[in-house]
């Protein structure tokens, strides 16, 4: 600040606990070089959103209400582009941008996609220009994968998301997806308003009452996308090429973790932070709470205990998620490709795929580990 002559310092207030540890460390600084911070609304659709609550004054805890709520908030307009820049002092020496491996980040990720407020752009204009209208019934269709992909871009304010909502057109795919920029919203005031959902379950009745599994193996193998489990694998393949997953296939792998392996949600959450592009703490910690049944959803355990070849017949029929994501399997005839370890050995080598072999056998047996997740959750046994 003192190189560039500034004045002020300007940001985009952020409310994980991380964000604003940061905040309070760079106002101490510039305070003391007598610069001023200021901070700007723009990480949300709604500005302030801490101060949207109920009528009795306290945070929302549940969507659907909050939900009705943030539809009547107001919005800030949405601004253009400024025309041009004041120039840099000609003796501030401008820099370069470091390379991930300069600063320690080498890319795990093999086929990111490519950021920037360019490509952020045209991603909105391609889900506007088609996708949007039919997002209701395809943002859970896995093979078709019609889901707009502006959460990288989203997370590292890219695109905002007032940009986006000011360019919805009618109707009610584009609804359903305003409804998905709420969810982000909601579990931005979650977090601002319970910082200890970091670390912690939201609903203290399970607080170091769940006997969690810290079994390296088996996260391992899921880590890995070797669980046996098709759509559970695809996922988990996708999300170490793309560092992005589907988000109904995020769910499925979610569930697998916490209610079929019965592994710690934490470390879930840790690994989609280390691997996701869009990782956002309060959107990953919501949704991770929400699908380990320890969160501000109200539902019961068994509400979110899902079998993945049944996720598969409804929103992958054909399989063309898991044959793009798990090439060993893409031989697999239809019939036996969610639970291929049902194949005939005779079937297993028609097609080059053993089970054991080219493809690794179920980790674990879903119907034993859904008895076995319903037991864990019961607080009173």
């Amino acid at each position: 600040a003192r190189e560039a002559g500034a004045s002020a310092l300007h940001f985009t207030r952020d409310v994980s606990p991380f964000a604003r540890r940061r905040g309070e460390r760079t106002h101490r600084a510039l305070g003391d070089a007598g610069v001023a911070l200021r901070g700007h609304p723009g990480l949300n659709a709604v500005d302030g959103i801490g101060e949207v609550r109920t009528q009795q004054g306290k945070p929302y805890t549940v969507f659907s209400p909050f939900h009705r709520n943030w539809l009547e908030q107001e919005r800030r307009p949405v601004l253009d582009a400024p025309r041009e820049l004041a120039r840099l002092p000609s003796a501030l020496a401008k820099g370069r941008l470091p390379s991930l491996a300069a600063l320690g980040l080498d890319q795990e990720v093999s086929e990111p996609a490519p950021g920037g407020e360019t490509h952020a752009r045209a991603a909105l204009t391609r889900f506007l220009d088609g996708p949007v209208r039919e997002y209701a019934d395809d943002d859970d269709a896995l093979g078709r994968d019609r889901t707009s992909r502006l959460s990288p871009y989203l997370h590292f304010g890219c695109v905002s998301p007032r940009q986006i909502e000011e360019r919805l057109p009618r109707g009610a795919g584009a609804e359903a997806f305003r409804r998905q920029l709420c969810w982000r919203d909601f579990y931005h005031q979650v977090l601002l308003h319970h910082p200890r959902n970091a670390r912690s379950e939201f609903q203290a009745r399970y607080r170091g009452n769940i006997r969690w599994s810290y079994a390296k193996r088996p996260f391992d193998a899921w880590c890995e996308g070797r669980t046996g489990y098709p759509l559970v694998d695809a996922g988990m393949r996708q999300l170490r090429a793309e560092g992005w997953m589907h988000n109904r296939a995020r769910l499925v792998v979610g569930s697998f973790l916490t209610k079929d392996l019965g592994i710690d949600w934490r470390w879930g959450e840790r690994w989609f932070m280390r691997m996701l592009i869009d990782g956002d703490e309060a959107n990953n910690n919501g949704n991770w709470q929400w699908i380990a049944s320890v969160g501000t959803d109200p539902q019961p355990a068994y509400r979110r205990i899902y079998n993945p070849a049944r996720q598969m017949e409804r929103h992958d029929p054909n399989g063309d998620y898991v044959r793009r994501h798990v090439p060993e399997l893409r031989p697999v005839p239809d019939r036996y490709l969610r639970e291929p370890w049902r194949m005939p050995a005779e079937v297993q080598a028609g097609c080059g795929c053993g089970i054991g072999r080219d493809y690794p056998a179920p980790i674990v047996d879903h119907t034993l580990a859904r008895q076995e997740a319903l037991e864990r959750y019961r607080l009173d046994a």
